[in-house]
């Protein structure tokens, strides 16, 4: 025993001796500061100096490889091992799989595990490995080895599930998920904040709302991050009510917000055209400095441009110091919803002299923006430069804003041309912006070609089923109506809910398709009247029997107008006022408050699913072209 201790002695103070070399002891203190670089030179010297490195060099210098995504650098690094001999080291050896696979090469990061024998009984291994595959979005591979290292007997720890749980946060792996959750809770690995972070996020982005909310309600102690799991999952789930009501509970906690609660705030107050709440939101960027975070930035812009305010989503966009190519696309994107296209189209010719490149996705802001404004010869010639000058690819959501401009334009036969003349096949969406064009122009056979493939590729999309019915009204078109209607009943389908909002007093009032919950709902329909007896005064009727979604028994039960009568009943002359829709707004609405607009002196802003319409005096932005 004595001997043996001695021997252990020895060992662990030559062990010692080398972690703690001076050369060692540099590379480790360059590496905790993230002066990566500067690491890297000092191992250069190192050898060149002609010290030997060892087990305790590598680590650090493989850790600044992989953090300036160097793998020619690692390759070399890692011939370096092999040569000293240390590969079997078990931190060395997580180390080369971890830069790999924060290379990008993951293949070889799994090589490396497959070529050494005691990976797969170290559990460090596999934890970089699964992180690895995480990383780079190998969702199977990450779930493969996950349960190879189940196989072997490995016990996972909270490392394993931080590294893992992303993977499941996709639909397909929710029930694997659930699993790891309820093994986490059986060995008490749920106490860490880390993890049970993961799980909210993972419930959240699976849609599975209530479970994320349940975990983060059973939580004693929420951090900053744990409100961020919770409120940025309610952003994403469209639940924008929700977010507000986290945000004042996280404030009144003590918990600060930072720049990432504030875009998912700002998301919320953009959805819900809630501006004096993004104002008071706003305040707090500027007082602490956040206004040089571009997802901050870009999320104000967002959130005045969607709250019917272009001009201060300008003004923040030119005080933006650095515009990224981001920043450009969002305020360009403004520009074409509030249908001011010509602006927005000389912003992207200042993008380009400002030496940003254009990619695709302003290409489908720009191309969108010209379809819903009628300049389809613009929009052709900008797709052609798309092409010639910029050298970009075209992809499906760039040929059905072409199909969608020539449809628009009533060029359905040449929008047909262009679908036949595609390098690829027409996928669902360029079918659905040719079935758009056939409801603006009223054109049956092509509609019916349209909708016959666009459900080939989308099935499940109730849109389109509604958009054909509606063509089929249109038409007076009963027997097509009812065969729509026999497919959705077939299918489960039900029309989405038409609904609105508009700010008042800080406060967001919500109207149904049809409500009366209201607090003032008396005063509301009797104000409604009122509107409809003058509109039918000038207009002689504004009966109608479709809508571009919600079907209705009277035309009092259109959303927009509850909200339209009650924000009338609830402001003065003179007042602008904001409606924001889920829906498309339908024709008859569109003439209704357009001729309430000029009886009550009001200026109306209509968000709805599509665009910005801009009511005034009887006269609407969009020139009834929308």
């Amino acid at each position: 025993m004595a001997v043996a201790a001695t021997g252990s002695l020895v060992r662990n103070s030559a062990v010692a001796a080398m972690a703690s070399t001076p050369w060692n002891v540099r590379l480790r203190e360059l590496a905790y500061q993230s002066l990566f670089a500067e690491s890297i030179s000092l191992y250069r010297s190192m050898l060149r100096s002609g010290s030997s490195p060892d087990a305790f060099s590598f680590p650090f210098t493989l850790k600044s490889c992989a953090a300036l995504s160097l793998p020619v650098s690692g390759q070399q690094l890692h011939g370096n091992v092999i040569r000293v001999g240390c590969e079997a080291e078990p931190f060395v050896l997580t180390s080369l799989i971890s830069m790999y696979c924060k290379c990008g090469l993951v293949e070889d990061a799994r090589k490396v595990f497959d070529e050494n024998p005691q990976s797969s009984q170290l559990r460090v291994c596999y934890n970089a490995l699964i992180s690895g595959y995480t990383a780079n979005s190998k969702v199977s591979d990450a779930a493969s080895m996950f349960r190879r290292m189940k196989e072997m007997g490995v016990n996972v720890d909270s490392v394993t599930m931080l590294g893992f749980v992303p993977v499941c946060s996709v639909p397909d792996y929710l029930r694997l998920g659930k699993s790891l959750h309820g093994q986490c809770v059986r060995e008490g690995i749920d106490s860490e904040f880390s993890v049970l972070n993961s799980f909210i996020t993972m419930y959240m982005k699976c849609g599975s709302v209530e479970s994320g909310r349940r975990l983060f309600d059973e939580m004693p102690v929420k951090g900053l991050i744990t409100w961020n799991a919770v409120i940025s999952g309610y952003s994403q789930n469209g639940l924008a009510h929700e977010v507000l009501e986290l945000y004042e509970k996280m404030k009144s906690s003590g918990v600060y917000p930072d720049p990432v609660t504030l875009v998912s705030v700002l998301s919320s107050c953009a959805h819900l055209g809630a501006q004096r709440i993004g104002q008071e939101v706003e305040k707090i960027v500027e007082a602490n400095g956040f206004v040089s975070n571009v997802f901050v930035s870009n999320a104000l812009i967002s959130m005045y441009a969607r709250c019917g305010n272009l001009a201060k989503a300008r003004g923040v966009f030119d005080v933006i110091p650095v515009k990224s190519l981001v920043s450009w696309t969002a305020m360009i994107g403004c520009y074409g919803m509030h249908g001011l296209v010509e602006t927005g189209l000389e912003l992207f010719d200042d993008m380009i002299r400002s030496g940003v490149r254009p990619d695709g996705t302003v290409f489908v802001m720009v191309l969108s923006a010209c379809s819903h404004s009628g300049m389809t010869d613009k929009g052709l010639e900008l797709f052609d430069a798309m092409k010639r000058v910029y050298k970009l690819e075209p992809g499906p959501e760039h040929y059905s804003c072409v199909v969608d401009l020539l449809g628009r334009a009533g060029r359905v036969g040449e929008a047909m041309e262009f679908i036949e003349s595609m390098p690829v096949e027409a996928d669902g969406a360029v079918w659905g912006a040719l079935l758009g064009a056939c409801k603006i122009h009223r054109n049956v056979g092509v509609a019916e070609l349209a909708f016959k493939k666009v459900i080939e590729f989308e099935p499940m999309n109730v849109g389109y089923y509604v958009l054909m019915s509606n063509i089929y009204t249109d038409s007076r078109n009963q027997e097509g109506i009812w065969r729509v209607r026999v497919m959705m009943r077939e299918r489960g389908f039900r029309k989405e809910p038409g609904y609105s909002y508009v700010e008042h007093e800080g406060r967001v009032h919500l109207f149904l398709a049809g409500d009366r919950s209201h607090e003032q709902t008396e005063e509301v329909y009797r104000m409604l009247d009122e509107l409809e007896s003058s509109v039918m005064e000038i207009t002689g009727d504004t009966d109608c029997d479709r809508d571009g979604g919600e079907v209705l028994s009277s035309r009092r039960e259109h959303s927009e107008r509850l909200a339209v009568a009650f924000a009338v009943l609830n402001s003065v002359p003179g007042t602008e006022i904001l409606v924001i829709k889920n829906l498309r707004v339908c024709e008859d609405c569109h003439v209704f408050i357009k001729m309430v607009s000029k009886i009550v002196d009001r200026r109306f802003v209509v968000r709805d699913a599509s665009r910005f319409h801009y009511f005034k005096d009887g006269v609407c932005s969009c020139k009834d072209y929308w």
